[in-house]
C-alpha cells in the first residue's frame, strides 16, 4: 500500500476507517529523516494498516489541530480516532510493537 502523502484535503478520508499511521515531520528535520526507511520498512510489513505522512510546514493547520509541538510526531488512528502518539525518533522495536498490538485490537 506504502505511504501516502496527506494534506488537509486528503487527512479526513484516508484516516476514517481501520488503522492509520500518520508520520507529522519537516524536510530539515534530521530525526524525522532517519524515522523515514523505518516506516517504510512497517508499511511494507503491515499491508493492512494504512501510513500516511504530512509535512508540518506545508500542512500547518493539521498540525495545529493535532496539537504537534515536537517532530517527529507519529500519531496512531482506528477509524478516524486519535489513539496514541509519540513524539520523536523510537526504536523500531518500540515501533513495531505498537503496530503490532494495534493491528491484534481491530
Amino acid at each position: 500500500m506504502g505511504i501516502k502523502n496527506l494534506n488537509s484535503g486528503s487527512f479526513d478520508e484516508a484516516v476514517k476507517d481501520g488503522i492509520s499511521v500518520v508520520d507529522f515531520y519537516a524536510d530539515w528535520c534530521m530525526p524525522c529523516k532517519a524515522l523515514g526507511p523505518m516506516i517504510e520498512r512497517m508499511s511494507e510489513k503491515f499491508k493492512d494498516v494504512k501510513f500516511g505522512k504530512i509535512n508540518v510546514d506545508k500542512e500547518i493547520d493539521l498540525a495545529q489541530r493535532f496539537m504537534v509541538m515536537g517532530i517527529p510526531t507519529v500519531i496512531f488512528f482506528k477509524k478516524n480516532e486519535q489513539i496514541d502518539r509519540f513524539t520523536g525518533l523510537v526504536s523500531e522495536e518500540v515501533f513495531l510493537k505498537k503496530i503490532e498490538s494495534l493491528s491484534r485490537k481491530k
